[in-house]
Order: C-alpha cells, then structure tokens, then sequence
C-alpha cells in the first residue's frame, strides 16, 4: 500500500501561507530544491484543490523559459510525469497532462487510490490537507520549516486535531531551512 505524504513548506509560527507575503526564506536555495526533487521523485500522485493545483501548474510550462537552473527543469520533469487529482467544484478544466478533476474529496475513494497505488501519493495544501487528515489518511508529514515568524494566516496543521507524532528524519540546510519528517505514533 503506498503512503499519503503532507508535505509543505511553513513559517516557524506553523503557518503554510502567511496573512501578508511570502514564508520567509530558504526553499528557493538550490541545495533544498534537489533536496526535495529526490525526496518527491517516487510520487506517482499529487491531491491538490484548487488553489494549489493553479499554483503548481506553473511546472507544466516551465521548461519553455529560457536559462532555468538544472534542479528546476529536472522538478518540472518529475511533477509532469506524475498523475495529478485536482478536488474543485468551480474549476472547468485542466491544463496540465495526466491530471483530473473530482468534485468532492472522497476519503473512501482515496483509501482505494492507496490501496491500489504502486507509488506513494501527496496532499498539497493546508485546506485538503486538514481534509485527509480529519480522516486518518495521512501517513508522513514532511515539513520544510523557513526562519520567519509571519503572524498570520492558513495553518499548516488545521485547528481541532491532536496528532501525536514520531520525528524519523530531520535536516537542516545552511539557509537554516529545517526538514523535518514525522509519522504518527
């Protein structure tokens, strides 16, 4: 059965998107971006909203800019030969290949993707996130944690869930960018 990863960046305050500007620092290093191609290379599926999936959909095109570093097109390699799962009941259609559109979030439908997956799946973004988690799906957490307290805005973990979880992995880049991955107890 393969896992269901949350992974995300977030500010030290626990926040996956601030109120006002950006995270903070660190995830745009050339060091932490091969981190995360290695790390997210085996995903075979990626569950995003709406949001998320207009965010990410950049890595479709990517490749069509001129003079982009070597770790962003092997990324942008990488997502497009995964299968994408875009959960919108306002968005008409896609624009990157290998994705589809579900209206609702299943978590039955998605044990079942689970269960018959041969690579590891992701949720993207706090707000499915807290979807799946509510439902017990979520098997890893991967946070990359930035420097910067920004006071505000979607939590990373949502409110009114008490996970009791196991740290297996850490590491700190020279940013001081911190990779931290947990499982539950």
């Amino acid at each position: 059965m393969a896992k269901l990863i949350y992974s995300m960046i977030t500010s030290l305050d626990g926040y996956a998107e601030a109120t006002e500007g950006d995270l903070g620092t660190g995830a745009e290093d050339p060091e932490v971006h091969t981190f995360v191609n290695d790390l997210f290379r085996p995903v075979g599926t990626y569950l995003y909203g709406r949001r998320m999936y207009e965010t990410m959909v950049y890595w479709e095109t990517v490749h069509d800019e001129p003079d982009r570093p070597p770790h962003i097109l092997q990324y942008a390699r990488d997502w497009r030969a995964a299968q994408k799962v875009v959960y919108s009941t306002t968005l008409e259609s896609v624009s990157s290949a290998r994705t589809r559109i579900e209206r609702t979030f299943d978590p039955e439908a998605v044990r079942r993707l689970k269960a018959e997956a041969e690579a590891d799946l992701t949720v993207d973004g706090p707000n499915l996130a807290a979807q799946a988690i509510a439902a017990g799906l979520v098997d890893e957490y991967h946070l990359f944690v930035t420097t910067s307290v920004v006071g505000g805005g979607k939590r990373f973990f949502p409110d009114g869930v008490r996970l009791d979880l196991r740290l297996v992995e850490q590491r700190v880049f020279g940013t001081g960018l911190i990779y931290a991955r947990y499982r539950p107890r």
